[in-house]
């Protein structure tokens, strides 16, 4: 395509149909690879929450430091993100005026099995995931956007019908009648 000469820029520098701003998004589809994001949604919804802390924790920073509404919606957001591990300490508001896109995609189910080495890539996380390999809890899940609180990533495990469960305790010469008739 031929370069735009200077009156027609001029008429079109309020509509620019050739350069639209949204395909700029190389860091959106750097973290969409990176953490094998399939629902680009997610990612949205991602940045709208990181958006929303960062309005709140702004608004909260022009209240004075020893108002005690201040104080009292500072440590329940705190302890929020905490529990859902997107802050490593939960102590200090700055923290949360850090919170980034990637620090929700980090505690994505297939990142934090990657992170227990429970698989090597984020790729086949998700295949393990999507086939009903891995459970939280009793519950077997299926979905790989699922956040994964600090309380859940303990229960983290092979779901009981899981040949990969089955491997890995036949591996390990943990494997018994009971499990070979369970399995």
């Amino acid at each position: 395509m031929r370069q735009l000469k200077h009156h027609e820029k001029k008429l079109l520098r309020k509509v620019d149909f050739l350069d639209w701003k949204k395909t700029k998004n190389v860091r959106e589809i750097k973290v969409l690879r990176r953490y094998h994001i399939s629902d680009r949604e997610d990612y949205t919804r991602y940045n709208k929450l990181v958006g929303d802390i960062q309005k709140m924790v702004a608004i909260l920073r022009k209240l004075p430091s020893s108002d005690s509404d201040r104080i009292r919606m500072s440590e329940a957001l705190l302890d929020k993100l905490y529990q859902m591990a997107v802050v490593p300490t939960g102590k200090l508001l700055d923290e949360c005026e850090r919170v980034n896109t990637s620090d929700f995609c980090r505690r994505r189910l297939a990142v934090v099995l990657v992170n227990n080495k429970f698989s090597e890539r984020v790729k086949d996380a998700v295949a393990l995931i999507e086939q009903g390999h891995v459970s939280i809890g009793p519950d077997v899940v299926a979905n790989p956007a699922v956040h994964v609180t600090r309380e859940m990533e303990d229960n983290i495990k092979w779901s009981q019908g899981s040949k990969i469960k089955r491997h890995t305790m036949k591996y390990q010469n943990q494997l018994d009648d009971f499990e070979l008739q369970a399995i």
